[in-house]
């Protein structure tokens, strides 16, 4: 399912991005590509690459249509700039209704709300339009950042996972939580 129309914040446009925006993107992944180092996979040079935003923004929205992760940009109100992102990703119907979430926000927007912003609206409509009943996120230790902004976003702590992902170049241990859809 894909939204009607973007999703809105008082800061932001919300949406899913199409092989148009492939140049927002790049710059984005460029100019932050520092700031996420210590908290994302190894990444290729053709990661920065204009190539490979307009293939990743294709390969997303094809995603989308199938119903198996929803990857989103967040613009500025105007839409002439990326200033974060998350994904619902590794969706699963049936029985299980969920998804996992990962996000990142542009270093300028860093420590100003933004991404919890952001994230409301998007745990919004993951738990309303799309109808998931659990939204799982995880985050490293020491990234104290992630645990508060998942904690507001009413996120539980529901496990820890030795070596969990390749962060860096290095396995890290995860804290793993979940977020329940609100009761009806």
């Amino acid at each position: 399912m894909i939204p009607a129309a973007p999703l809105a914040t008082a800061r932001t446009r919300i949406r899913l991005g199409t092989e148009a925006d492939a140049g927002m993107l790049l710059r984005y992944r460029t100019a932050n590509r520092d700031h996420l180092v210590p908290w994302e996979p190894l990444r290729e040079d053709a990661y920065y690459t204009l190539e490979h935003c307009r293939w990743m923004l294709a390969e997303g929205e094809l995603a989308a249509r199938q119903d198996r992760s929803y990857p989103f940009l967040a613009f500025t109100p105007d839409e002439d700039g990326v200033i974060a992102s998350f994904t619902l990703a590794n969706v699963v119907r049936g029985a299980f209704q969920a998804c996992h979430l990962g996000y990142a926000v542009d270093a300028r927007w860093q420590g100003r709300g933004l991404m919890h912003e952001v994230l409301q609206a998007g745990l919004a409509w993951a738990f309303g339009p799309l109808g998931l009943h659990r939204v799982m996120a995880n985050h490293m230790p020491r990234n104290r950042r992630s645990e508060r902004l998942l904690q507001r976003l009413g996120f539980e702590r529901e496990g820890y996972a030795k070596a969990y992902l390749q962060i860096a170049g290095t396995w890290e241990d995860h804290v793993l939580t979940a977020k329940i859809a609100p009761s009806p």
